[in-house]
């Protein structure tokens, strides 16, 4: 039996701050478990915020000093929370970094925040820069999480994350396959903010509304949802796709539709996959009116674990992936990122 303890470091396009999540990782034979120790979510100020968010205008060398800071400003942080909670026990620290560019089409793809500055401030070993590799090998540099998937939470038919945008990770035919299904909180946020809200607690609003029949049937009627996996979306699709089937609907009413449409092409897909049992995490895990509308269209058996898993699994995972990759182990699943073979991906600086 090994054991590994690693701190997994993740920053989310929607901003909302650094999760910092530290785990105790054991091998038995082949199996992998793992008991989160420590969790928190450091919240950018303002400034973090604006740059991060800007990071994408900038010049190449502004970006290249952006870079370095944001390691150090990730290395503070970490450093920070070890003392903090009087880690001792620390094999590695895993960071994903922020994302500024992914264009796997061009082979190339950015997360900055350099490990070599946060191996400065912590003096520890920190492996980072995950995506790149896969991208060179003709990936996708995305999904990364299937490999815990696959390896922590194999007790599950399926995983499913409520983000942004709802993906799921499940085997067929001896393989873990992912891919995105339907926007989530991308739409939903931005609805509630037209009514002051970050976003729509509980669902309630949703919940107050009225569907919209006709947009809901022209939204199940995009094309995306003929095609087959692996498949994305992102912020491109919304603008061209889904913007433009709105209105002037009161907001209640869209937060309503958008939410039974979630759940319809969530529903269809746990069907179609006769998918047993998932797990789902994320942000959207918390809308109560959303998980009910699933629950209400599927006989998937639907498992809601405890919040630092439904907070705190995307960087828990990358710790995984880290230790992973310290002992050289496949932590990139190819059936997952379409890229040409398995393998073992992140730079360390050590």
């Amino acid at each position: 039996m090994s054991t590994f303890h690693a701190i997994g470091l993740m920053s989310g396009t929607s901003l909302d701050g650094l999760d910092i999540c530290y785990s105790k990782f054991t091998k038995s034979n082949s199996n992998w478990s793992f008991e989160i120790l420590k969790c928190e979510t450091i919240a950018y100020d303002f400034d973090w915020e604006n740059n991060l968010k800007n990071a994408i205008n900038l010049s190449s060398e502004k970006l290249l000093e952006l870079n370095s800071e944001y390691g150090f400003y990730l290395g503070e942080e970490t450093q920070e929370f070890i003392l903090k909670n009087k880690i001792t026990e620390l094999d590695l620290i895993a960071s994903h970094g922020h994302t500024v560019f992914h264009q796997p089409r061009n082979k190339f793809t950015l997360q900055i925040g350099d490990g070599r500055a946060i191996k400065i401030k912590t003096n520890k070993t920190v492996i980072y820069d995950f995506r790149s590799q896969d991208v060179l090998l003709g990936g996708n540099g995305a999904p990364l999480v299937p490999i815990g998937d696959e390896l922590l939470f194999s007790e599950f038919d399926a995983c499913l994350n409520l983000g942004g945008f709802s993906n799921i990770s499940l085997k067929r035919e001896g393989k873990r396959i992912a891919f995105d299904i339907c926007p989530v909180n991308i739409i939903l946020n931005n609805l509630a903010l037209k009514l002051g809200k970050k976003y729509d607690e509980n669902g309630d609003l949703a919940r107050s509304g009225i569907i919209d029949y006709e947009l809901l049937n022209d939204l199940n009627q995009l094309k995306f949802y003929e095609e087959k996996a692996p498949k994305s979306l992102g912020i491109e699709w919304i603008n061209a796709q889904v913007l433009s089937s709105i209105k002037n609907q009161k907001t209640e009413d869209l937060l309503a539709t958008f939410t039974e449409h979630s759940a319809v092409q969530i529903a269809k897909i746990l069907d179609e996959f006769e998918i047993k049992n998932v797990l789902i995490t994320g942000g959207g895990t918390y809308n109560r009116y959303l998980i009910e509308k699933i629950k209400a269209k599927t006989k998937t058996e639907i498992q809601i674990p405890a919040r630092e898993i439904i907070e705190y699994k995307e960087a828990l995972i990358f710790a995984f992936m880290g230790v992973l990759r310290s002992l050289n182990l496949n932590n990139v699943l190819s059936s997952a990122t379409g890229s040409l073979t398995d393998h073992s991906s992140g730079l360390i600086a050590n």
